[in-house]
């Protein structure tokens, strides 16, 4: 096996072992995310937007530049500083894994 190819099924590994728990996201959304965002991220008021179904690199790229300051908002900044690196990944797997009530159906 060359060495390029071992480096691959290295990294594969690496992934699958840190694979989203969304067990844990749900509950770590019904703790931080729920009161403005709903437990599934389907946010009846206007002025928080609807997470459910975004992509998953989306949300975790928003929580991470919220953590970094890299994105501003004085609300959201300190909900994500308080999350760690797991729950970030567990968050925004388990907001991308719910439906989304945005679909319309014609």
């Amino acid at each position: 096996m060359n060495a390029r190819l071992a480096l691959i099924l290295l990294a594969g590994l690496a992934l699958s072992s840190q694979a989203a728990d969304l067990a844990a996201g749900r509950t770590k959304a019904e703790q931080v995310c729920a009161a403005c965002h709903n437990a599934d991220g389907n946010s009846t008021n206007p002025q928080y937007p609807v997470l459910a179904g975004q992509h998953v690199d989306y949300l975790r790229k928003a929580l991470r530049d919220y953590q970094s300051g890299a994105r501003g908002n004085a609300i959201m900044a300190p909900m994500a500083q308080a999350l760690s690196k797991a729950d970030v990944e567990n968050v925004a797997a388990w907001f991308a894994s719910q439906p989304s009530k945005l679909n319309m159906q014609r």
